[in-house]
């Protein structure tokens, strides 16, 4: 039996789908604990996805998420990811970490550095197998992608799970986002590093040397005019600035990471803020979670795609793990300290997701290495709260532990 729609009735069925079943599964098998929306609304993506439901309803898959309707949703869902990483790039506290630069830099550095070597050592031994490296990408490229993509902290994330914890204005939560906050800085420059395309370097130093000059005269401007007007001056400088990395091959998430990380927070009211980053999750960024689960399909690649996951997931758990208990040894940190950092430490489906679909679009990684990838991210951000609160309940005082 098939069905006929028009192309403005696909889209709406296709909008009434990301914001009512995630939502309805979220609340109704309360899914808080183990899965927050994000996880729900990815997993919802991918089991309606073309190797999933997809596969069983053809034409049904077909009729709602046509081409015209997907071209659609990716442009909502990139001008969404894009105010989102603005946002987050924005939000960055670099001045609390200068002030505990020594803790900070080791602590962040070996919780990158470790999880990043394991995830290059998996990365190289896949890209000597057929099916796992992008068609644009150098071996180098694909190793240090797939490392990167293991030491991520996705920051939004974490603070989503601080607050749910009650630990992010506790010393313990403070200090991770301190780690995480210098890793993000970090994990973005590897980024810039991995999408370096030696024919058209020119072009990305002529943008890396433009965007510093340009970012000082727009400092001044938005030093000197009105709030209301830095709301507009902001937007505009987003979209300039992606799509300047874009024309120079740096992917345009790149820029609009670059874009916020150069504004100062204060410039703007907090409150309005947390509410802008607050109503793009509710109302935008469904739309790329979606789509992201749409992209995933393990068809080809079978049950090789969850094997390679759970390497990526040894790689990136113990890799944190490790790393933080190195830093705990180092810095003389009392007993449980090292483990509940480095669980906190874990969460990485936001910017891990970002990230894949950036290596994906750019052919670093192909879409079996992306499948394994998402599954590796929501699997290590859904072991976060129910380990961590188990430790939390054993010994109430590590979140008060001062660095």
């Amino acid at each position: 039996m098939t069905f006929h729609i028009t192309q403005p009735e696909a889209f709406l069925i296709a909008m009434l789908i990301i914001f009512s079943i995630p939502f309805l599964i979220w609340r109704y098998f309360r899914t808080d604990y183990f899965a927050p929306m994000v996880v729900v609304q990815i997993v919802t993506g991918i089991v309606l996805g073309p190797g999933a439901l997809g596969a069983y309803f053809k034409d049904y898959y077909r009729q709602v998420f046509s081409e015209v309707t997907i071209q659609n949703l990716n442009g909502i869902a990139s001008w969404a990811v894009m105010i989102f990483v603005f946002v987050a790039g924005l939000e960055l506290d670099l001045s609390n970490v200068w002030r505990y630069r020594r803790e900070s830099g080791i602590t962040a550095g070996l919780a990158l550095g470790v999880p990043l070597s394991l995830g290059c050592i998996v990365g190289f031994l896949l890209a000597q197998h057929p099916g796992w490296i992008g068609v644009q990408a150098h071996t180098w490229q694909f190793t240090l992608a797939i490392g990167m993509s293991c030491s991520i902290t996705a920051l939004p994330i974490l603070i989503v799970f601080l607050e749910k914890m009650e630990l992010l204005r506790q010393p313990i939560g403070q200090r991770v986002l301190r780690y995480a906050s210098l890793d993000d800085v970090l994990i973005w420059t590897v980024l810039a590093v991995v999408m370096l395309d030696l024919e058209r370097l020119k072009t990305q130093l002529l943008f890396l040397v433009s965007f510093g000059v340009v970012t000082v005269l727009f400092r001044k401007l938005m030093a000197a005019i009105s709030e209301v007007d830095r709301w507009f001056a902001a937007i505009i400088w987003l979209a300039t600035v992606a799509f300047s990395a874009e024309w120079a091959g740096l992917h345009f998430m790149v820029g609009a990471f670059m874009a916020g990380a150069v504004i100062d927070l204060r410039w703007f009211d907090q409150k309005k803020m947390d509410l802008l980053r607050h109503y793009v999750l509710l109302m935008m960024m469904p739309v790329f979670f979606l789509i992201t689960g749409l992209k995933t399909n393990w068809s080809i690649g079978g049950l090789t795609v969850f094997v390679v996951a759970g390497l990526l997931l040894i790689a990136a758990v113990l890799g944190k793990l490790i790393g933080v208990h190195i830093a705990g040894r180092i810095l003389k940190w009392g007993d449980g300290e090292a483990s509940i950092i480095g669980w906190l430490l874990q969460t990485k489906s936001l910017i891990t997701i970002v990230f894949a679909n950036i290596l994906l679009d750019k052919g670093i990684i192909s879409n079996d290495a992306f499948t394994a990838l998402l599954i590796m991210s929501l699997v290590s951000t859904m072991l976060t709260v129910p380990v961590v609160s188990p430790k939390l309940a054993l010994d109430p005082d590590l979140a008060t532990k001062t660095s």
